[in-house]
């Protein structure tokens, strides 16, 4: 883990601890970028997602028939 010392806004952080549930300033920080990653990612999937359908690629789904017994 690397240590870092930064300035940070105090009422960004107050805003962000208490969004995330978090109580020590370390664990906002730590939470608050593994937020912001998980996010990019789950837009990232949607944005494939989208791709997909815009492609027709769950068209199939369509009708009952063609996935059910």
């Amino acid at each position: 883990m690397s240590n870092l010392y930064v300035d940070v806004d105090d009422a960004a952080l107050s805003e962000a601890a208490s969004i995330l549930g978090t109580t020590t300033k370390k664990d906002t920080v730590n939470a608050a970028l593994l937020e912001v990653a998980k996010r990019h990612r789950r837009l990232q999937a949607l944005e494939k997602l989208a791709a997909m359908g815009e492609r027709g690629d769950f068209d199939i789904l369509l009708d009952k028939k063609n996935y059910r017994r």
